[in-house]
């Protein structure tokens, strides 16, 4: 068969959530033969001031393979309220697509989250001061995006729930070959064992580094920009290699036991909606 030169919609769309798998996920089902994943992970089409205006055709050019099925991964789609109108403008779009949406323990996902912030050079705050004002909608970035069901209730105003499959990343860890049964299942393709050779894990053995002075000014040469046009596999592996001189190690911050006890209060309530609309326990959380 020949490859589709010209694109088509995509039939699924992992939309999150930011540091918990969706990296690994779309590997593993980039393996899958019936299943053709986005060249680029992160095409964030969906979010408005980003690529929304380079239209459909574009949209449609990222998906050129001659599998059953296509997909791709973008945590920002469960960005919200950051990101607003996200769910209206894929339903707008793909009004049939099938959601995957990756979840992770509330609190290791606020933590990574903000180390992956410091690592970049966004975040020069410590962890206790960049939570201090987390009630606030403003200061809650880091928070709203452990609101899990926050974001799905976004999502439930234009699909059903039979089109949103929940999976947490502790279940993709500890059990990949039952929880991509679960999932090759809801995406309607074949349980191909061949595939699961392809398993591995990734991005995680590698330590967070910030960038020193010199390597935020290495980031700025022009000729650095031809990474960003790289699969993100290999971006993620070339900045390491380039930069790893030119890095300092991050340890990874604690909270206080007065502010994880106010956290966990906070996000009580959402993750018991959460665990109400999936079923699922999460027992591996720590609320």
């Amino acid at each position: 068969m020949s490859e589709n030169k010209q694109g088509t919609l995509p039939d699924f769309i992992i939309i999150g959530a930011m540091k918990s798998g969706t990296t690994s996920l779309h590997y593993y089902l980039n393996c899958h033969p019936e299943i053709y994943m986005s060249r680029e992970k992160e095409l964030r089409f969906f979010v408005e001031s980003n690529n929304w205006t380079k239209g459909i055709e574009w949209y449609k050019s990222q998906f050129i393979g001659n599998a059953k099925i296509s997909g791709e991964a973008s945590p920002a789609y469960t960005k919200y309220p950051i990101f607003r109108g996200v769910p209206e403008r894929m339903h707008s779009v793909i009004p049939h697509a099938k959601l995957i949406y990756v979840v992770r323990d509330p609190i290791e996902r606020i933590i990574s989250h903000y180390v992956h912030r410091y690592a970049s050079g966004t975040e020069d705050r410590t962890l206790a001061e960049a939570l201090m004002n987390f009630k606030n909608e403003s200061y809650n970035f880091y928070v709203s995006r452990s609101q899990y069901y926050l974001q799905i209730e976004q999502y439930l105003q234009y699909y059903s729930p039979n089109n949103i499959l929940v999976i947490s990343s502790e279940e993709l860890s500890n059990i990949p070959q039952k929880t991509l049964q679960t999932i090759f299942k809801f995406l309607e393709v074949s349980d191909n064992p061949e595939f699961i050779k392809c398993q591995k894990k990734i991005h995680t053995s590698i330590k967070k580094r910030r960038k020193t002075k010199l390597g935020n000014q290495i980031t700025s040469l022009p000729i650095m920009s031809i990474i960003d046009h790289l699969p993100s596999s290999w971006k993620y592996y070339l900045n390491k290699l380039i930069y790893f001189p030119f890095s300092t190690p991050i340890k990874k911050p604690q909270l206080s036991k007065d502010l994880r006890i106010r956290l966990i209060d906070y996000l009580q309530e959402d993750i018991n909606q959460l665990r109400t609309f999936t079923g699922k326990d999460f027992n591996e959380w720590c609320l």
